[in-house]
């Protein structure tokens, strides 16, 4: 019984360690409310930046062990202790000016709100050019070209 419980115990810790080795690249975003990327895969590497932003998306590109190499939407590059990253998809607003979002994925679609450069939000289906954007409870959808995190990494 003793054995039995030591690998079941052993298992269960290995679990979500395995969950995070995807075929690189994918989408990923910040699980946490403050997350340093590092210029290597250890915390003996100096801080490069620090994000203050959960569920902003990061394209990850590489796995090593518990860290992940990632870039973010300016193209900033650098390792993340691989707990900090949530396989949640999320996107943010991109472009110049407001983006519409709109009530169906069509440009003659009502038009919802508006969301600014910047706004981060999970993403749904996407379909056509058009991606479903949840920001903050606020639901709608929006032209594809308008975000970054979208489409295949």
């Amino acid at each position: 019984m003793r054995s039995y419980l030591s690998g079941l115990i052993l298992l269960t810790l290995a679990a979500p360690a395995a969950a995070q080795d995807r075929e690189t690249p994918y989408w990923a975003s910040i699980r946490a409310d403050v997350a340093n990327m590092r210029v290597g895969p250890s915390e003996n590497f100096p801080i490069d930046w620090v994000y203050k932003r959960k569920g902003l998306p990061v394209k990850v590109v590489r796995v090593m062990e518990g860290w992940r190499l990632v870039v973010d939407q300016d193209g900033a590059q650098g390792w993340f202790y691989a707990p900090l990253l949530s396989p949640d998809r999320a996107a943010v607003i991109v472009g110049k000016g407001l983006a519409a979002i709109r009530a169906e994925p069509d440009s003659n679609s009502a038009l919802r709100w508006n969301a600014e450069p910047g706004v981060i939000g999970k993403l749904g289906d996407c379909q056509q050019g058009w991606c479903e954007f949840d920001a903050g409870g606020r639901k709608g959808w929006v032209d594809a070209e308008r975000l970054w995190g979208d489409g295949d990494p």
